[in-house]
């Protein structure tokens, strides 16, 4: 047997920035070199950053990231980092497999892996199986390949494969075994969902077994978008045991010792109807590293701090990465804004947080003293501008009354908040929460406003759990508590008019949201729901507002997808649209 010293880069990389994440790949090699790894794996579309969706059809793109692999080649040669072997995701292109349409100009883009020695590229290998799904089509951007690539690095055969390789039985994986792979190196960029992180190991742990020799998986950190990379990176043999797991959210460069098979078959040989890139680098056999190592096996994150750990990220790279240094928001005293205002301060610092309290003439006492008690918790800058004048103006100008007369408030305010986005340059976050998305409970051009919106995939029910552990967690650290409690205790209400509650017209949101968890994230019918126990009327009512809201969905701001079913990414519904789902239909 022999032993490989294997580092994993569990890092952030940015769209389209190649010379910043070429010198990021550059530099977590150093730290790889340093703790004497014989070879670093890196996330996949590292160079390039992940996903990079429609700059894939752009030649100038593609022909960019190959130029910026030579490019890392030759500079890990230059930094006396040749002896070390780096596998790395980038963009590549397929000139023989014909035009994808007429801006492709006769090449299908490639999403791949290459293996960099010596101050070359050893071997490519493009991804087997593209398979159609809701984070990022690749189908409509990818060309699939038809193998694997086996390469001999000191003494030990090295499987390459991608990402969603590790999805087929009897795939990739089953060929490295009849290839006789010492070792598959699997480089991913796999987006956080709540769990998840419990469903990647097992996956791997059987495709460990498949291959009968261990597998490296290598996981990105940060967001692009509404995306989120948690990392959970990990080491597994074919027996199961994990070797190595780095924790989530937190970047590094993770190394291990791995013991694998030596090579001993010839390079020869056809394995069923797959074609094998086979390349024999003829090095000795590795030395076991002498430099000691820490070796992490974190354990699970509890779904409250994963989620909150999500949310923050995600909201400090959409604000880092556009440009934004600043966030302003509505305080209104209730729950939802102030967890987004927490959720700011803990991404970017209180300090860089505006929140402004706009109350009209139905505003409560509380929602006021809430929102200032809010911002002062969390070093936050707080501005109070009434805007009950700026409505009058408005309803009388025009003579509304009822539901278009509540609704100017939300717009105002949605107005008030743009224009010091204006003036200040800060990124507007709109407050809202995936129950009232999902029924429609929010004001086109009001609350709706924003360039992102933090809770936008986060049920109501969950909003007030997360509340309840950011402030437990800060009193288990003798920390003023960021959430007022009685943001956290009093009915949610809009202040539409006097006395109301979300109540008034939204059932209890712990009942709204199993509705909505099982009607949007499972897909199931309204008579599945009325199976599973759900009032009957209820389930019709909730059911009717939830597919009539599609068309406000659309407009609504990015957020960070913590789900499987995020709006706006992973479930979209036609706009116009007759279907109406039948209680005794399943």
């Amino acid at each position: 047997m022999a032993i490989l010293r294997v580092a994993l880069a569990q890092l952030g990389f940015t769209v389209g920035d190649l010379d910043a994440n070429c010198a990021r790949i550059i530099a977590a090699a150093k730290s790889a070199e340093q703790a004497g790894a014989h070879l670093l794996a890196v996330p996949e579309m590292a160079l390039t950053g992940y996903p990079p969706e429609d700059l894939v059809l752009r030649a100038s793109f593609r022909a960019a990231s190959k130029r910026a692999l030579l490019d890392l080649a030759a500079a890990l040669e230059s930094a006396g980092l040749g002896h070390l072997a780096v596998v790395v995701g980038y963009l590549d292109e397929d000139p023989a497999g014909g035009a994808l349409h007429a801006g492709a100009r006769s090449a299908f883009p490639r999403n791949a892996a290459a293996f960099c020695f010596g101050g070359q590229i050893r071997a490519r290998y493009y991804k087997h199986h593209l398979p159609n799904y809701g984070v990022f089509d690749e189908n409509r951007y990818f060309v699939a390949g038809t193998g694997i690539c086996l390469i001999r690095y000191r003494g030990v055969d090295v499987a390459l494969t991608i990402c969603e390789d590790a999805w087929q039985d009897g795939g990739p994986f089953s060929v490295a075994r009849e290839a006789g792979a010492g070792l598959v190196v699997n480089i991913n960029g796999s987006p956080y969902e709540r769990n998840k992180d419990d469903v990647r190991l097992p996956l791997l742990q059987r495709r460990a077994a498949e291959a009968c020799c261990p597998v490296v998986y290598v996981n990105m950190i940060g967001a692009q978008d509404e995306l989120v990379f948690d990392g959970d990176s990990f080491v597994v043999r074919p027996d199961g045991e994990v070797l190595m797991r780095a924790p989530q959210f937190t970047e590094g460069v993770y190394c291990v010792d791995v013991e694998v098979a030596e090579a001993v078959s010839d390079f020869t040989g056809p394995l069923r109807d797959m074609v094998v890139t086979r390349v024999d680098l003829g090095l000795p056999l590795a030395e076991p590293a002498t430099a000691a190592i820490e070796v992490h096996v974190a354990d699970r994150m509890p779904d409250c701090n994963e989620v909150w750990q999500a949310l923050v990220l995600g909201t400090r790279d959409y604000a880092l990465h556009n440009g934004f240094a600043s966030v302003v928001l509505g305080l209104s005293g209730g729950i939802d804004s102030a967890v987004v205002a927490a959720i700011s301060a803990d991404a970017i610092g209180g300090a860089n947080v505006y929140g402004v309290s706009m109350p009209s003439a139905y505003s409560s006492e509380h929602s006021r003293s809430d929102a200032h008690d809010s911002a002062q918790r969390l070093g936050a800058h707080y501005q109070e501008v009434p805007i009950a004048a700026m409505v009058d103006a408005f309803v009388e100008a025009l003579s509304l009354t009822g539901l278009a007369e509540e609704n100017v408030q939300a717009r105002v305010r949605g107005t008030t908040l743009m224009a010091l986005s204006n003036q200040h340059g800060h990124l507007v976050l709109a407050t809202g929460n995936k129950s009232e998305l999902a029924v429609g409970y929010s004001t086109i051009y009001g609350d709706a406003v924003g360039g992102f919106a933090p809770l936008k995939d986060v049920p109501k029910s969950l909003v007030w759990d997360l509340a309840r552990w950011r402030n437990e967690q800060a009193r288990s650290h003798g920390e003023i508590e960021p959430i007022p409690p009685n943001s956290i205790t009093k009915p949610p209400s809009a202040e539409l008019r006097p006395g109301q509650f979300d109540s008034d017209s939204l059932p209890d949101y712990e009942l709204l949201d199993a509705i909505i968890a099982g009607y949007v994230d499972q897909d199931l019918g309204l008579a599945d729901l009325i199976a599973a126990g759900h009032d009957r009327e209820l389930v019709q009512r909730v059911g009717r507002m939830i597919d009539a809201a599609e068309w406000k969905r659309r407009q609504y701001p990015p957020g960070p997808k913590i789900s499987l079913k995020a709006f706006g990414r992973d479930r979209r519904l036609p706009i116009s649209n007759r279907w109406r789902e039948r209680a005794d239909l399943r």
